[in-house]
């Protein structure tokens, strides 16, 4: 890519003016990243910009000298498992430190236990993926035959978001180096030490023209996503995705936009409250709910609300503690800007009157000294509460009253549609009542979250809450293109078929068309 090149993508950012950290969450989302917890880094800004485009000129000139065959894909996966297992330790403690306070337990699941499990999935299934696949011609081509091929598209850019900084950088990678592709990444600046971490892992894994790491801030992610790539996947809020995908734009960059929203969790009246509780309050406060999936808000039946507030809050003090002393679970907010947008939400309901129930007690000072927000109720908010008009992305859980199951779907039907779904029901008809009238991203029934850890599952938005989608055999798809191949058999009657359309040639034509 020459200068001029470079110059138009520099122009092209400060055009559509990304405000954009790769990060999820509410509108507020990337609030600045104070100075001496950004990444590290050896240049400035305007040098990172201008070194992205040479970086990718040079990951798919490797790509085009020697393309990924089956065995580089397998010993790449094998090598990057190995170290990363052997180094999760370290991540654990990056993570941890980027969030202030993040429980270790949640790392190793969150961001340990699914990247093994996907990278296993990948290679057990690789080599049936990459074969072609048979496909009819029908029998007015006949004897012709023909073949799906997958062919990896070359350059896969992955700007990865802060709140599970290590499984929403190294799926979308794995997965990539799967489907034959060189992968470029942008993780985010608000987890500045897992980002370097991730910057480390995969310098000594790839060879530098095979996997690249560009470290920076909204500036340079704003570039990144007006690079010429060749598949762009996006994991953050719904607002900044519609800025990466105006960015893109111009290359016409096929992308995979990750995004969020409101996913509403309907509980049905003959499903039991402890368990709807217990599963819920998993749900929404793993990861201090700084979560895409989580449950947003919650629609259960009127007249079991206060009941279901009280089994929250046992599952809370059972959990944490009813003064979240021994809260060595529980994960904190992960910056001062996401604690004081989410204490926004707070503010906005108690000066609108609403009943907010705090379900652990936390001093103020102790709170605002840890970015500790203890899980906490809104009860019964408008469309005009704040916390009803973003993807919440933290501790606080709106619980809203039915009095008809009808009104409840009908409540979700006329909002954006979700990342996610939850309706927790036994009466399988009461499951597909709702499942007829509503569409998510994806769904669990009777529980939340597991959908995102089915490896065989596609994981993606509609509409607001993203496009595309990867995971397993979704993810080799979309980061392939699936080429059609047609054989032609050397005896045929195609060669007949040509003007002048008189005689029999007329006839076969009209046989053929009827």
């Amino acid at each position: 890519m020459n200068t001029s090149s470079t110059a138009a993508i520099i122009a092209a950012t400060t055009a559509v003016n990304i405000a954009i950290a790769a990060g999820h969450g509410g509108s507020d989302q990337n609030a600045p990243v104070p100075e001496g917890e950004r990444a590290p880094s050896a240049v400035g800004a305007a040098d990172q910009i201008t070194e992205l485009a040479p970086t990718l000129d040079r990951l798919r000139a490797a790509w085009r000298a020697r393309k990924p065959d089956y065995a580089q894909r397998m010993d790449d996966l094998a090598r990057l498992k190995a170290a990363f297992k052997a180094r999760m330790g370290d991540m654990e403690a990056a993570v941890r430190a980027d969030f202030g306070h993040r429980s270790e337990h949640e790392t190793l699941i969150a961001d340990g236990m699914t990247v093994v499990a996907e990278i296993d999935h990948l290679r057990k299934h690789l080599r049936g993926w990459m074969r072609p696949k048979r496909a009819s011609v029908g029998w007015r081509l006949w004897p012709a035959r023909a073949h799906i091929r997958r062919e990896a598209v070359g350059v896969v850019g992955v700007m990865s978001p802060w709140n599970y900084p290590v499984n929403l950088a190294l799926i979308p990678l794995a997965t990539a180096i799967a489907a034959g592709n060189h992968v470029f990444v942008k993780p985010s600046e608000h987890t500045p030490r897992t980002s370097a971490w991730l910057q480390s892992l995969l310098a000594d894994v790839f060879p530098a023209d095979r996997v690249a790491v560009a470290l920076g801030g909204p500036e340079l992610a704003s570039a990144f996503a007006a690079l010429p790539l060749d598949h762009l996947v996006f994991t953050g809020s719904t607002a900044v995705g519609r800025k990466v995908m105006a960015a893109a734009a111009p290359n016409l960059t096929p992308l995979t936009l990750e995004l969020g929203g409101k996913s509403p969790a309907i509980v049905a009246p003959d499903f039991p409250i402890e368990q709807a509780a217990a599963r819920l309050a998993s749900g929404k406060w793993f990861n201090g709910g700084q979560t895409c999936i989580a449950p947003d808000y919650i629609l259960i039946d009127a007249a079991r609300r206060d009941a279901f507030v009280d089994a929250l809050r046992a599952q809370v003090h059972a959990r944490y503690g009813a003064d979240m002393r021994g809260a060595n679970d529980y994960t904190r907010v992960v910056n001062e800007g996401q604690y004081r947008r989410l204490r926004g939400y707070l503010d906005d309901a108690h000066a609108r009157g609403l009943q907010v129930i705090a379900l652990a007690e936390v001093d103020d000072a102790r709170a605002d000294a840890e970015r500790l927000l203890p899980p906490t109720l809104i009860l019964e908010p408008g469309d005009d509460a704040k916390a009803m008009q973003d993807e919440i992305f933290g501790p606080i859980l709106p619980i809203l009253g039915y009095t008809s199951l009808d009104d409840a779907i009908a409540y979700v039907e006329t909002h954006e549609r979700p990342l996610a779904l939850y309706p927790f029901s036994r009466d399988r008809a009461t499951v597909e009542r709702i499942l007829s009238r509503l569409i998510a991203g994806g769904v669990t029934v009777n529980d939340t979250l597991l959908h995102f850890a089915a490896t065989e599952l596609p994981f993606g938005g509609i509409g607001p809450s993203g496009m595309g989608q990867y995971h397993g055999p979704a993810g080799f798809d979309a980061f392939t293109k699936a080429m059609p191949v047609l054989w032609q058999a050397r005896m045929n009657a195609t060669d007949l078929i040509k003007p002048p359309y008189r005689g029999k040639i007329d006839r076969l034509v009209r046989w053929l068309a009827g």
